[in-house]
């Protein structure tokens, strides 16, 4: 049964969104993180300057919680993001599927890391397949 609604991002979600991004990114890979050592004041700076200027965003939400999140412009996923405590319940599936996909139905395309071995298993496991390993372009 599905407990959350999905919905547009609107800016009251502003700091949610970006805590729940840079918290999902320590529990999957927490040493690649460390490395790269940006600070919660530089991630909300890139998602208020490039994010969510370059994409269109939506919400996972339960009980007014902001729980997941989806970056996309045109086929390009740029980011899809569940919270670590609400994993597991077809939320990124939901995201995937009723939205990425209608959004552009006949090709999807993303970048995710090679350590992120949990987000790549979950697009492998909904039909994505790894075409390149090497440095992102951006």
């Amino acid at each position: 049964m599905q407990d959350y609604t999905i919905r547009p991002y609107i800016p009251t979600d502003f700091e949610t969104v970006t805590f729940l991004w840079r918290r999902s990114r320590q529990q999957a890979f927490p040493e690649f993180l460390h490395a790269k050592g940006h600070t919660f004041e530089e991630d909300q700076a890139y998602f208020r300057n490039v994010i969510f200027v370059n994409n269109e965003v939506w919400v996972a939400v339960i009980n007014e919680k902001v729980v997941a999140f989806m970056a996309i412009s045109g086929d390009f996923i740029d980011q899809l993001y569940v919270d670590p405590d609400h994993q597991r319940r077809g939320i990124g599936l939901t995201l995937l599927d009723e939205h990425a996909r209608r959004f552009s139905p006949g090709h999807l395309w993303l970048y995710t890391l090679q350590i992120n071995i949990g987000g790549r298993s979950f697009y492998e496991k909904n039909g994505f397949k790894a075409v390149k390993f090497g440095m992102s372009p951006a």
